[in-house]
C-alpha cells in the first residue's frame, strides 16, 4: 500500500514555515493521540502517520530529501538517496565500484572481508503527553516501552546455550560470495548466513536464533522545565539491542503538552483571557487572576476597554535553553450582563438618559466610528 504525502497527512502546503507545520502536527497529534482515542486502531495508525511526517518534514535535511526524491528519499527501503539521513552514501558507491573493478585493476578496491555482522540497534521514539503545569515547571516521569534486548539465555549469539554460531560453509565467513562473469567479478551478499558469516545449527529456545527477544522495560525521565512540545530528549543506549553484540541504539522521548483550560502559551510567555464587570470597566478595581504560581491582584484602572492587555511580568515560562523568564499577558474582556431584573433595566435606562447624546466625551470610540462611516459615505457620494 502506497505512502500518502507527508504534506497532505499534516494538512499543510508544501511551503509551509517551521511554525506552521508544529501547529499543525500538534493539532493532529492531539487528534489521534491513542489517550484520546482508546481502543481505536484506526485513530491509532493515523497518530503513527503523522508523527512519521513530522519527524520527516521538522528536519530540513530529511525535508529537501523528500521534497526532490519523494518517499523514496527518506526511506532506505524505497531505495532512495541515502535514507533517513540524506544525501548519497560514498561508502556504498566505494562497495559498489570496488566489487566491479576490484579484480580487475589487482583487487585494490575490492571489501575483502565483506560487511560485519556486529550491528547497532535501532533508535526508537516515544510519545511523552504532558500537562501545561509539567512542562513548565519540569517532572519525573515513568514511562513503559517495547524494546528489542539481548537474550540473556544466549548472551545474544541466537545459538542454543552450550553451542556456538559456526562459520558460514558457503562464504567461509565472509559474508560474501565473488562471482565471475567474464572480465567481471561482482559480490553478493551471501544467501546462505545473509551476510553474517556465521550459521547457527542449534538456535536458542527463548529468541528462536534471532539473538534478540521482545520485552517491556521502565524508565525514568527527568523532563527539564520550560519545554515545549516537539522538543526531545535522548536516552543514549535505551534503544533497540544491537545485532551480534553491536552497541544498542537510543531512545528519543518527544515533548507533547496539552492544551491548558486557561492559558496559551507562545513560546516563554503565557497569555489569557480575563471576564470583568461593566462596572470594573468603568469605575476601575482589583482582580484576582491566575497564574502558574497562584493568584495575584491585577489593577484595573477606571474607563479599561474590552481587549486591553495587561502584562504581568515574570509569570510566564523560564525558556528550555535558558534566557529570561517570560511573561504573563492578561487580556480583558468586558462582559455584557445578562439575566437583568426590571429595577436593573431601569437603572440602566436612568444612566443612559443622563448621557448627552451630542457629547462624545462618554463613548469617544463611538463617535469616533460614526465619524468615520459619515465621512467615508461622503467621499462616496462626491
Amino acid at each position: 500500500m502506497s505512502k500518502r504525502d507527508y504534506y497532505e497527512v499534516l494538512g499543510i502546503a508544501r511551503d509551509a514555515s517551521d511554525k506552521e507545520m508544529k501547529k499543525a502536527y500538534r493539532r493532529m497529534a492531539m487528534k489521534f493521540h491513542p489517550d484520546r482515542n482508546p481502543g481505536d486502531k484506526e485513530s491509532e495508525e493515523k497518530f503513527k502517520e503523522v508523527n512519521e511526517a513530522f519527524e520527516i518534514l521538522s528536519d530540513p535535511q530529511k525535508r529537501g530529501a523528500y521534497d526532490q526524491y519523494g518517499h523514496a528519499g527518506v526511506d532506505p527501503g524505497m531505495g532512495g538517496h541515502g535514507g533517513f539521513g540524506g544525501g548519497f552514501d560514498g561508502g556504498n558507491f566505494s562497495d559498489i565500484f570496488g566489487d566491479v573493478f576490484g579484480d580487475i585493476f589487482g583487487g585494490g578496491g575490492g571489501r575483502g572481508h565483506g560487511r560485519s555482522s556486529v550491528q547497532r540497534g535501532a533508535d526508537m521514539r516515544y510519545d511523552l503527553v504532558l500537562d501545561l503545569e509539567e512542562a513548565v515547571r519540569g517532572v519525573e516521569k515513568k514511562i513503559r516501552i517495547p524494546t528489542l534486548i539481548a537474550c540473556k539465555t544466549c548472551d545474544g549469539s541466537g545459538a542454543k546455550k552450550g553451542t556456538s554460531p559456526v562459520t558460514c560453509g558457503t562464504c567461509h565467513g565472509h559474508g560474501q560470495v565473488r562471482m565471475q562473469q567474464g572480465f567481471f567479478a561482482v559480490q553478493q551478499t551471501c544467501p546462505e548466513c545473509h551476510g553474517s558469516g556465521k550459521m547457527i545449527k542449534d538456535p536458542c529456545g527463548d529468541c528462536h536464533g534471532q539473538g534478540r527477544i521482545k520485552e517491556y522495560k521502565t524508565l525514568s525521565v527527568k523532563v527539564p522545565k520550560g519545554v515545549d512540545t516537539g522538543d526531545r530528549i535522548r536516552l543514549s543506549g535505551e534503544g533497540e539491542a544491537g545485532v551480534n553484540g553491536g552497541p544498542a541504539g537510543d531512545l528519543y522521548v518527544q515533548m507533547d503538552v496539552r492544551e491548558h483550560d486557561i492559558f496559551e502559551r507562545d513560546g516563554k510567555h503565557l497569555y489569557c483571557k480575563v471576564p470583568i464587570t461593566f462596572t470594573d470597566a468603568a469605575l476601575g478595581g482589583d482582580l484576582e487572576v491566575p497564574t502558574l504560581d497562584g493568584k495575584v491582584k491585577l489593577k484595573i484602572p477606571a474607563e479599561t476597554q474590552t481587549g486591553k492587555m495587561f502584562r504581568l511580568r515574570g509569570k510566564g515560562v523560564t525558556p528550555v535553553r535558558g534566557g529570561s523568564q517570560g511573561d504573563l499577558i492578561c487580556q480583558v474582556m468586558v462582559e455584557t450582563p445578562v439575566h437583568l431584573t426590571t429595577r436593573q433595566k431601569e437603572l440602566l435606562q436612568e444612566l443612559q438618559a443622563t448621557f448627552d447624546a451630542s457629547d462624545d466625551r462618554h463613548s469617544p470610540q463611538k463617535h469616533s466610528f460614526f465619524d468615520g462611516v459619515k465621512k467615508f459615505f461622503d467621499d462616496m457620494t462626491s
